[in-house]
C-alpha cells in the first residue's frame, strides 16, 4: 500500500510540478511500477535501496526483458527521477542512490528509411474493403505525409485538421503545439475516411479523437503499431512505423528543403537532431553508387582515386 501511494504521489508530482509531457509520465511511472514490484518481492524498502540495489534490479532487467541500452537508459532516468522525488518531496531520502548509475550510451545508428516507391507499395498494400482499413491507410499517408510521431497521430483531434488549408494542429513532445502540411493524397484520404469510416465507428457516440478503433475509443500507439506491423510482415518487410516520419524528413532534404524547415514541420527542438538526416541520405547516395556501379572501388581517403 506504501508503495502504491508513493507511484501516485509520483505520478501527481510529475504531471503537476514538473509538467511533463504524458508520455513521459507513462514511461517513468510503468517503470517505477516495475521497480516497486520487484523490491516488494526481494522485501527490500525503499528507504533502503543503495546503489548496489539498483544495479542488481536493472541486471534483472536487461537479462528477463532484453533491454537494449536505449531501454536501459529510459529506466536509469526513471530511476534518479523518482529517487530525486523522494527527497524533495517525501524528505523519504537523503541521497540520490540512482545518480552514480551509468546511462548506456546511445549508438548513433542512422534511421532506417524508405523510398517513395516503397511506401506506396506498403501503403496500397493496406486491405480498404473496411472501415478500420480505410482509418488504417488514412492514418499511415497522415504519418507519412506530415511526418507525424505516432503520438502526434494518436492525440489529433477532429477539429485539428484544416483542409483549406491543408495543415493539421499536433501536440509533439513537451506538450508543444505546431502546424505541420500534409499532401493532397493525405487529404482525400482523410475526407474519405470522415465520411465514410469514421461515422460507422463512432456510430452515436460523441467524440473527438480523429482516429478510432473498433470500440469506439480513441485508436492507442499500441494498436497502431500492431497493425503496422501486421502490414510489414504481410509484404515479408522488416520496418517500424517510425521509419514513415523518417522516410519523409530524408525525401524533404533530397528534394533540396532547408534543414531550418524540415526542423520546424518535424518539431525538433534542437538542429541537431535534424541534422542525422542529412547523413542518412549520404548513406544512400553511397549504397546506391556500391549497388549499381559495383566493379568500382570505393574513393580512399588516403590520396589515391578510384582504380
Amino acid at each position: 500500500m506504501k508503495e502504491r501511494s508513493f507511484l501516485e504521489k509520483y505520478h501527481a508530482h510529475l504531471t503537476a510540478v514538473e509538467r511533463r509531457a504524458h508520455l513521459t509520465v507513462d514511461t517513468y511511472c510503468i517503470e517505477i511500477a516495475r521497480f516497486l514490484e520487484w523490491l516488494e518481492a526481494e522485501k527490500l524498502p525503499v528507504e533502503h535501496a543503495d546503489s548496489l540495489v539498483l544495479t542488481r534490479y536493472l541486471d534483472v532487467r536487461k537479462t528477463r526483458d532484453r533491454l537494449d541500452g536505449r531501454s536501459v537508459a529510459k529506466a536509469v532516468s526513471a530511476l534518479r527521477s523518482f529517487f530525486q522525488f523522494l527527497i524533495d518531496s517525501e524528505a523519504l531520502r537523503k541521497d540520490n542512490p540512482a545518480s552514480v548509475l551509468e546511462r548506456p550510451r546511445s549508438k548513433n545508428r542512422l534511421p532506417q528509411v524508405h523510398s517513395r516507391e516503397t511506401v506506396e507499395e506498403m501503403l496500397a498494400a493496406v486491405d480498404i474493403s473496411t472501415p478500420l482499413g480505410i482509418r488504417d491507410r488514412t492514418l499511415f499517408e497522415l504519418i507519412y505525409s506530415a511526418g507525424l510521431r505516432v503520438s502526434e497521430a494518436v492525440a489529433l483531434n477532429v477539429g485539428d485538421i484544416f483542409f483549406s488549408e491543408g495543415i493539421a494542429r499536433v501536440t509533439g513532445k513537451g506538450d508543444k503545439e505546431r502546424l505541420v502540411v500534409f499532401g493532397g493524397e493525405a487529404g482525400q484520404w482523410l475526407k474519405r475516411y470522415l465520411g465514410e469510416s469514421r461515422p460507422a465507428l463512432v456510430r452515436s457516440r460523441r467524440i473527438s479523437a480523429l482516429f478510432i478503433n473498433r470500440s469506439g475509443r480513441r485508436l492507442s500507439r499500441k494498436g497502431i503499431w500492431k497493425n503496422y506491423a501486421a502490414l510489414t510482415a504481410q509484404l515479408g518487410m522488416s520496418s517500424r512505423l517510425h521509419s514513415l516520419r523518417h522516410s519523409f524528413a530524408t525525401e524533404l532534404l533530397a528534394g533540396g528543403a532547408d534543414l531550418r524547415s524540415v526542423q520546424e514541420l518535424l518539431g525538433h527542438v534542437d538542429l541537431s537532431t535534424t541534422q542525422i538526416y542529412t547523413h542518412v541520405d549520404n548513406s544512400m547516395l553511397r549504397e546506391n553508387h556500391r549497388r549499381y556501379l559495383p566493379k568500382l572501388k570505393t574513393f580512399r581517403q588516403d590520396g589515391a582515386g578510384l582504380t
